[in-house]
C-alpha cells in the first residue's frame, strides 16, 4: 500500500511562496549538506478502516458508512461515506471529508485519490496548518481554502483559486489569493500566477507570474520593496532582485529611486568558499538632479582563513565620490557619521617555536579616504605601507613567561613628516599564581629606531630610543557566604596593586605617527603606559591600588552586583609629554575611578562609572545608565554622559506598551553642551495579531551643524514577508533592549533577587 503525500495539499504553499519575497538569508556554511527534500515513499503499512457499517466484496473493495475513518501510518481520512477498491487502490470520499497528517487539517465535501500513482481531486478544499517554526520569530500557523485541488503524482498538487492567511478564522485582516498554484516537491518549485496580496480589503501587491523555491534554499526572485522618506532626498522606493547564482554565490541587485535626485542603481555580491567569503557592493547615482554630478560608492570586504596553512588574510576598501555622499544618501547615522573611510589589507601566519612556544607574524597595507566636514577641518591620519609585525611568546622556561614584539611600519601622508619607525620588545616575566592570588613582575627593554624624511630644517633624521620598563602586578581575594532574602550569595573582595618604574628619555624630537593621550579608565590604569601608540613612552615611578568587590549567586555563580575603585600613585614628576602645547603632569595622585553594576532593584540594571579629580574637587566624566525591564515588551532606559569641556548628554530610551495592540517607540539623545539634539526617534508599533505595523520618524545630527530626516514606514504580515521601509536596525541600536512584538520570547533573564 502507499501513504498519501507528504504534504497533503500542504499548502505550506504561503510560507514558501514568502521565500521568495522575504530578504535573502546567510549564505550556507561551505561544508554544509544540502540534503534531498524528504518524500513519503512506497511502504508497507497497512490500512485499516473503522465505521459504523462496513460492506464490500472481499478482495475488490470496501464501503464504509457513518463516521468512517481510514487510518494508514500518519495519515487519517475522516468521512460519512468512503469506498476502498484494493486492485486500483482507488479512495473515494464524501461528506465532511477531514484528512489529517502531521497536524495539518484539510476538510472539503469530497476527494477522490489514487494511493500508488497520488493522483486525484479534492474539491473545495478548506486547511489549516500546524505552525511552522520561522527565524527571528514565534511559530506561526497558517489556514486557507480553494476552488480545487488536484493532485498529479507523488509530490505534485495543483491548486485553483487559492487562499491563504496566518489571521485567525474570522479575521481576514490579510490574505493571499492565487489564480492557479503549481507545488512540484519533487523539484521543490512552486508557479504561481496571478497572485495578490490584500490587507484591509486593500490590494498591496500583484504579481501576474511567480516562481519559487518549496525548501529554505535561496532562489531568484523579486524581495519586499522598501519604501521611505529622507529630508536630503524627500520620497524614495527600492525595489530589489535577487539573484541565486550558486549555493555559494549570490547577487543582489536594488534600483531606488530618490524623490529629489533620481534614479541610484545599488548591487551587492556575496561568495562562501571553505577558506575564504566575503562581499562586494557598489551604488552608482549616475546623475544626482539636486548637485549635477555623478555620485558612487564602493566597499569590498574579504576575510581568509587557512588553519592548514595557519594563515590568516583579509580585505577592506571603501570609497565615495565626495565628503557629503553618506549625509546625502544614507539614512543611517552609523555610517553618516563617518568621517575615516578604511583601506587596508593584510595577511597572518602563526606558527610554533621552541618546545610549545608559538610566534605570529603580520603584514598590513593602511590607508583611509577623510570626508571633510564644510564647517571644520577633520585631521587626515597617517597611512601604513607597509607594516610588519612579529610576535612571540614562550610560557613556563623553568617557570618564566618570555614575549617579545616587533615592528616595522612606514608611515605615508600627503603633506606632513614621513618615517619608518622599527621597535624590538623583549619582556620576560615570573608568573606566581595561588587559590588566593597571584604575583606577576615583568621587566622588558623596548628599544626603537626611526629614519624620517620631509623634516624642518636642522631636524634630526635618525632617532633612537631605548628604555628598560618595570613592572609589578599583584592582587588577592577574599571570599564569604552571605544571604539577600533568602537567596544565597558569595561576596568576593578583591584588591589589586600595579607598579611600574621607566625612566626618562627625551622624545619630543620624535613625531607623531599613530600616538595619542590613551582615555583614562580601569583598564587603563593598570597599563605601562598612558599613551596610545608608539612614539611616546612616559617615566613613571608609580603605584596603582585598587578595590573590587561582587556578589556572586551560589547556585549559578552569575555575577549580581559589581562594584569597584581605584587611583594611581606617582612619585615622580611625569616629564614625558605629547607635545609642546600639552602640559606635564605635577600632581602626584591621579583621578579617583569608580564603576558600580549589576542589578540593583527588581527589574532595574545599573551600570555606573565616575572619574573624580581630589585637587579641584570635581568630576571629569560621569557615566550612568539603568534600564527598567519588568517584563518582554516593556523597557525604558535613562543615560547621563559627562565629560568636562567636551560633552554633556542626557539620553532616554524606550518600548511600552499604550493599549488596544499599541506600543510607543522613542529615544531623545540631547546635548546640553550644543543645546541641540544629536540623535531622535519617535515612533509606534500595532500589533494585529497576524501582522504588525510599524512607523517611525527619525532625526540625527549628520555634520557639525546640519541634521537629517527619515521616515520608516513598514507592514510585516506574520509568516509571509515584509513590505515598506525597514526600521528594525534603527530600532535595535537606540533602544537598548528592544524587542519584535512577533519574536519569540527567550527563556533566560538576569536574576532577580527577588526570584
Amino acid at each position: 500500500m502507499h501513504e498519501f503525500p507528504s504534504r497533503p495539499l500542504l499548502l505550506a504553499f504561503a510560507l514558501a511562496f514568502s521565500a521568495g519575497l522575504q530578504a535573502q538569508e546567510a549564505l550556507p556554511k561551505p561544508d554544509r549538506k544540502l540534503d534531498a527534500p524528504e518524500a513519503d515513499r512506497r511502504s508497507a503499512e497497512p490500512v485499516t478502516i473503522d465505521a459504523d457499517r462496513i460492506g464490500g466484496i472481499t478482495d475488490q473493495e470496501v464501503t464504509a458508512e457513518g463516521d468512517v475513518e481510514l487510518r494508514q501510518a500518519t495519515t487519517s481520512i475522516r468521512a460519512q461515506r468512503l469506498r476502498y477498491l484494493y486492485e486500483t487502490e482507488d479512495v473515494e470520499a464524501q461528506g465532511d471529508v477531514r484528512l489529517e497528517r502531521e497536524g495539518d487539517v484539510i476538510t472539503g465535501p469530497s476527494l477522490k485519490f489514487r494511493v500508488k500513482d497520488s493522483t486525484g481531486v479534492f474539491e473545495q478544499p478548506e486547511y489549516s496548518l500546524a505552525p511552522r517554526a520561522r527565524r527571528d520569530q514565534r511559530p506561526v500557523a497558517g489556514r486557507g481554502k480553494a476552488d480545487r485541488a488536484v493532485f498529479e503524482g507523488e509530490d505534485k498538487i495543483r491548486l485553483f483559486n487559492a487562499f491563504f492567511t496566518t489571521c485567525a478564522p474570522g479575521k481576514d485582516d490579510w490574505y493571499l489569493n492565487v489564480g492557479e498554484l503549481d507545488l512540484d516537491y519533487t523539484r521543490e518549485v512552486g508557479v504561481a500566477r496571478r497572485a495578490k496580496v490584500v490587507f484591509k480589503d486593500v490590494p498591496i501587491l500583484r504579481m501576474p507570474y511567480l516562481d519559487f523555491a518549496l525548501n529554505d534554499k535561496r532562489k531568484s526572485g523579486l524581495l519586499p520593496p522598501g519604501i521611505g522618506s529622507t529630508g536630503r532626498s524627500g520620497f524614495e522606493i527600492t525595489v530589489p532582485y535577487y539573484f541565486n547564482l550558486a549555493p555559494n554565490r549570490d547577487l543582489t541587485v536594488s534600483p531606488r529611486y530618490l524623490q529629489k535626485r533620481g534614479l541610484q542603481l545599488g548591487g551587492e555580491y556575496r561568495y562562501l568558499q571553505q577558506n575564504y567569503f566575503g562581499e562586494a557592493k557598489m551604488e552608482v547615482l549616475p546623475n544626482d538632479q539636486a548637485r549635477n554630478e555623478t555620485r558612487s560608492a564602493l566597499a569590498l570586504m574579504h576575510t581568509y582563513n587557512n588553519p592548514s596553512l595557519k594563515l590568516i588574510g583579509g580585505l577592506n576598501l571603501n570609497r565615495v565620490s565626495d565628503d557629503n555622499y553618506f549625509r546625502d544618501l544614507s539614512s543611517r547615522i552609523n555610517i553618516v557619521s563617518q568621517t575615516h573611510l578604511l583601506r587596508e589589507g593584510f595577511l597572518s601566519y602563526t606558527g610554533n617555536w621552541w618546545e610549545g612556544g608559538t610566534w605570529n607574524a603580520t603584514g598590513r597595507f593602511q590607508g583611509f579616504q577623510t570626508l571633510q566636514d564644510d564647517e571644520r577641518t577633520i585631521a587626515v591620519p597617517y597611512g601604513r605601507a607597509p607594516q610588519f609585525t612579529l610576535t612571540a611568546t614562550r610560557l613556563d622556561i623553568r617557570g618564566l613567561d618570555f614575549a617579545v614584539v616587533g615592528e616595522v611600519v612606514d608611515f605615508r601622508h600627503p603633506t606632513n613628516i614621513l618615517g619608518r619607525r622599527t621597535t624590538l620588545y623583549p619582556m620576560l616575566s615570573l608568573p606566581i599564581v595561588r587559590a588566593g592570588g597571584f604575583l606577576t613582575p615583568r621587566l622588558g627593554l623596548h628599544s626603537t629606531y626611526y629614519q624620517l624624511d620631509r623634516t624642518a630644517p636642522g631636524a634630526p633624521e635618525v632617532i633612537t630610543r631605548t628604555l628598560p620598563i618595570l613592572s609589578l602586578d599583584g592582587g588577592l581575594m577574599f571570599e564569604r557566604e552571605t544571604q539577600w532574602r533568602g537567596r544565597s550569595l558569595v561576596q568576593t573582595l578583591e584588591p589589586r596593586a600595579f607598579y611600574v618604574a621607566i625612566p626618562f628619555r627625551d622624545q619630543s624630537q620624535i613625531p607623531l605617527f599613530d600616538t595619542a593621550i590613551a582615555d583614562f579608565n580601569y583598564a587603563q590604569i593598570f597599563t605601562e603606559n598612558a599613551f596610545a601608540g608608539g612614539d611616546r613612552i612616559n617615566d613613571a615611578h608609580q603605584l596603582t591600588l585598587a578595590m573590587t568587590s561582587r556578589l556572586l549567586f551560589s547556585d549559578t555563580g552569575q555575577e549580581a552586583l559589581k562594584a569597584t575603585v581605584g587611583q594611581r600613585f606617582h612619585f615622580s614628576e611625569q616629564r614625558v609629554t605629547l607635545d609642546a602645547t600639552t602640559p606635564s603632569r605635577s600632581f602626584r595622585s591621579s583621578d579617583w575611578i569608580a564603576a558600580l553594576s549589576g542589578q540593583v532593584a527588581p527589574k532595574w540594571t545599573m551600570e555606573s562609572s565616575l572619574q573624580f579629580n581630589p585637587r579641584d574637587t570635581r568630576s571629569e566624566r560621569v557615566a550612568l545608565a539603568a534600564r527598567y525591564q519588568p517584563e518582554p515588551l516593556k523597557t525604558l532606559n535613562l543615560s547621563y554622559r559627562f565629560l568636562r569641556d567636551q560633552l554633556q548628554q542626557f539620553d532616554v530610551s524606550g518600548q511600552w506598551p499604550l493599549r488596544g495592540g499599541w506600543y510607543g517607540l522613542g529615544r531623545f539623545n540631547y546635548s546640553l553642551r550644543d543645546h541641540r539634539i544629536v540623535e531622535g526617534l519617535a515612533g509606534f508599533e500595532y500589533n494585529g495579531g497576524c501582522w504588525v505595523a510599524r512607523a517611525v520618524l527619525q532625526r540625527f545630527a549628520s555634520s557639525a551643524g546640519g541634521a537629517s530626516n527619515a521616515i520608516f514606514l513598514q507592514l510585516e504580515l506574520n509568516g509571509f514577508s515584509r513590505f515598506g521601509s525597514n526600521p528594525l536596525e534603527a530600532l535595535k541600536r537606540n533602544i537598548p533592549g528592544y524587542s519584535r512584538l512577533n519574536q519569540p520570547i527567550p527563556n533566560n533573564r538576569p536574576y532577580d533577587f527577588n526570584d
